[in-house]
């Protein structure tokens, strides 16, 4: 099939998908694998093929960015003990017990290694749609986890991919190459992000920003792998570094329209990962026996269930080394918590991107070719990730009895309330320094308190639905219920006690809108004058919330998808005072 013609199904099966999945109450990964699947009887679908460099150099550092971009940088630094043996040994120590098992099922070691680098790292966009059952603190450590064991992953595919070609293999070489490939990684990712804030300093078109921000990603990967180093590290350093310095040298439009396209980017890249491996799947069984395909079913169950072991195992082995946790957790809770994050460490994109990026000489010599084996047995225990651990992990998170986490309500108020305070202690200063009128400096001050008492009043109704919900839970515990109806109001006008002025006639009903004044001083200054100089006031005044933002985001206090949410808050309301740019 034509290169268009392959395009417009896969929009189209992606498109389907979306409708269809929400009324099946599946998981659309699997819905789009299941339409792969379905896809893959046609012949002419069976062939289509994509170059094995493509999947990696065109999906991965799309998704990886945007991953790395909307990623607590706290919560980073703050669990760092813990995402970096996570991240690292036990991605080796993964992907080496399903070689072990690769070989005990009779498959060539180079490409049971190979396989084990595939399906080692857990991909979080695998289970981003079920991340609001986990804590918070557990989804951005898995989160922070999945971004770089994408790069020892890697490390260790090629290493096997090099053996499985007939190259040399010595233990200085390995050691030689993961040095290179993590520091020529970092160094590649940091060159690009400057080289980025050098720009994106420079420049204030949103067109001009928003394909910056697309082409680092590309350069980064491209210049680390020049110098042979991980591109998939040079991706991610890139990603956490811009998300740092974006906010202080991108425009509030730019950020707006980056927000809607590139989660709608990785969301197609994603759909079209996830139908490629139906059709992969078609293709290899339509190519091996019915005995082959036994024989690969029961290497799949394997390896599921070995990585399943091997993460909980490792979790119990890495509990001494973690920093003891201020207070002392529940008997038990530690153990519910390995269950959890086991069952969360789901396969996903990147297991399918290292998959079929497996290079097609692997399956030179006829029979079943390595990469066959490879595809087969990835898509399966991807399969089975999105079938039986996407199903089951709510009932587990239920199980686990976490205690509710109210981190970030409580920080994305405290923020709230900083930056409308500091606002309103700079307004005097920023109404004098931009010539502002009394009439409207008084203006601005009135809808600044009413937002200050918004989020004071915001704040209150949590805490004291925080404290019904416990009255509650203990009046169904005691088998009492509270005897006190709640009413349904006073009768008052359901609207607020606005009247609308209504002419009905055989048309239907007319709306009158009376827009006169009395008062109008025509000496005093203009509507145009008092609105261009509100319009000033509040952008300066937006500009002190940003900058106090950042400061807490800087200390520590705020965590950096707290300040995300804000900020997109912000850009909004700078950009309805703006106005949209033009781009003609």
């Amino acid at each position: 099939m034509e290169g268009l013609e392959v395009t417009v199904l896969l929009g189209l099966t992606i498109l389907v998908g979306t409708l269809i999945a929400p009324r099946v109450r599946l998981a659309l990964p699997l819905v789009l694998v299941i339409f792969g699947l379905l896809l893959g009887f046609v012949p002419q679908l069976r062939e289509v093929q994509l170059p094995p460099e493509t999947v990696l150099l065109l999906f991965l550092p799309v998704m990886l960015f945007w991953e790395s971009l909307t990623t607590s940088l706290r919560s980073i630094r703050r669990d760092f003990r813990y995402i970096l043996p996570m991240s690292t040994v036990l991605v080796v120590a993964s992907a080496f017990a399903v070689a072990g098992i690769g070989v005990l099922f009779g498959m060539p070691w180079e490409i049971a290694l190979i396989l084990g680098a595939a399906v080692a790292p857990p991909d979080a966009t695998a289970v981003a749609a079920l991340g609001r059952l986990l804590p918070r603190r557990m989804f951005m450590k898995l989160k922070a986890e999945s971004l770089t064991n994408d790069g020892t992953a890697l490390v260790l595919y090629a290493i096997a991919v090099s053996l499985a070609l007939g190259g040399q293999i010595t233990p200085l070489s390995v050691t030689v190459d993961v040095l290179i490939s993590y520091v020529g990684g970092v160094a590649a990712g940091v060159v690009v992000a400057a080289l980025g804030y050098l720009l994106l300093r420079r420049v204030s078109s949103t067109i001009v920003i928003n394909v910056t921000l697309l082409l680092i990603p590309f350069t980064a990967f491209l210049l680390a792998e020049i110098v042979h180093a991980s591109g998939v590290l040079a991706v991610v350093v890139a990603g956490l570094i811009v998300a740092w310095f974006a906010p202080r040298v991108t425009t509030a439009s730019s950020r707006r329209q980056a927000d809607a396209a590139w989660p709608f980017g990785v969301f197609l890249l994603n759909g079209a990962l996830f139908v490629l491996i139906g059709l992969e799947v078609q293709y290899v069984v339509h190519e091996i026996s019915a005995a082959a395909i036994g024989r690969l079913v029961l290497i799949t169950l394997a390896v599921w269930a070995t990585l399943l072991v091997v993460r909980y195992v490792f979790q119990l082995m890495n509990t001494p080394f973690q920093r003891r946790p201020e207070v002392r957790p529940a008997p038990g809770a530690r153990a519910r918590a390995r269950a959890v994050s086991t069952i969360a460490g789901m396969r996903g994109a990147v297991s399918l991107a290292i998959a079929l990026s497996v290079p097609a000489s692997l399956s030179e010599g006829g029979g079943v070719g390595g990469r066959d084996e490879i595809v087969f047995v990835t898509a399966g225990v991807i399969l089975l990730s999105l079938l039986v651990q996407a199903p089951f992990l709510p009932a587990l998170v239920r199980w686990a009895r976490f205690p509710a986490d109210h981190a970030e309500a409580e920080e994305y108020e405290l923020a709230e309330r900083a930056i409308s305070g500091a606002a309103l202690a700079a307004l005097d200063d920023l109404a004098a320094e931009h010539g502002i009128g009394q009439e409207v400096r008084d203006r601005v001050r009135a809808e600044g308190y009413q937002n200050l008492e918004f989020a004071n009043a915001r704040t209150l109704a949590r805490e004291q639905a925080l404290v019904d919900a416990e009255a509650d839970a203990l009046d169904e515990m005691l088998g009492q219920p509270d005897p006190i109806g709640i009413g349904g109001g006073d009768g008052g006008d359901a609207d607020g006690g606005v009247s609308v002025s209504t002419d009905d006639s055989a048309d239907g009903t007319v709306l009158q809108m009376i827009a006169t004044s009395e008062d109008v001083d025509l000496a005093q200054r203009s509507p145009l004058i008092r609105h261009e100089e509100h319009t000033r006031l509040k952008l300066a005044l937006i500009d002190r919330k940003r900058e106090v933002l950042l400061g807490l985001r800087g200390s520590g206090t705020v965590d950096d998808i707290v300040v995300r949410r804000i900020s997109a808050r912000l850009d909004l309301e700078q950009v309805r005072l703006q106005g949209i740019e033009d781009y003609d």
